[in-house]
C-alpha cells in the first residue's frame, strides 16, 4: 500500500495552480512596463487589427492577462487595453501612485520618518515589497508606500 502524498501548504498549492501563458510558460496575470514612450493596443494579435487604445508614458504599469505569439494582451489599472508587441514591453517592474500624496517613508510602517510624497498618477520603480508594503524609487528618491497606495504590484505578493 503506497503512503498518502504530502500535502502542500496553501502557498505551494497556489503556485501549482497558476495559470501559464501558452508562449512564455510564465505566470499569467503578471505585471511588466511599457518600454518607450508610446505603445499602440490592438483589437488582436497583429498589425492588421485597429489600434483602439495608446498608452503615452514609458515605464507605465500594464497586466499582461494573455499571450499569443509575439503579442501580450495588457491592461492598465482600469482594465483599457489591448493587444500589444511584446517588443513594446519590459520586465521592469514599477507601480502608479493611486492616492494623492503618498508618503514614502524609512521603513515599512506608519510611523516611520518621511522621506518624499509621490502625487497622484507617478510612475515609480517597483524593489521589494512585503506582505503590505512596498519600497519604490524616482525622482531620486526611495522609500516605502502601503500596497493599498498603487497599483502594479497584487495583494498578496512577496517580492525580494
Amino acid at each position: 500500500m503506497a503512503a498518502p502524498a504530502a500535502a502542500q501548504d496553501p502557498a505551494q498549492q497556489a503556485q501549482a495552480e497558476q495559470l501559464r501563458g501558452p508562449v512564455t510558460n510564465l505566470p499569467l496575470p503578471r505585471y511588466v512596463s511599457l518600454k518607450g514612450n508610446e505603445g499602440n493596443a490592438r483589437r488582436g494579435p497583429s498589425l492588421s487589427h485597429r489600434i483602439d487604445w495608446v498608452f503615452r508614458h514609458a515605464g507605465m504599469p500594464l497586466r499582461v492577462v494573455a499571450e499569443f505569439g509575439h503579442w501580450r494582451r495588457v491592461e492598465d489599472k482600469d482594465g483599457a487595453g489591448g493587444w500589444v508587441h511584446y517588443a513594446l514591453l519590459s520586465g521592469v517592474r514599477t507601480a502608479l501612485i493611486t492616492q494623492d500624496m503618498t508618503e514614502l517613508r524609512t521603513r515599512p510602517r506608519t510611523d516611520a520618518d518621511v522621506v518624499a510624497r509621490a502625487e497622484l498618477g507617478a510612475i515609480l520603480r517597483l524593489n521589494e515589497c512585503e506582505p503590505q508594503w512596498c519600497r519604490v524609487s524616482g525622482g531620486g528618491q526611495r522609500g516605502w508606500v502601503p500596497k493599498t497606495a498603487i497599483w502594479g504590484v497584487d495583494p498578496a505578493e512577496v517580492r525580494d
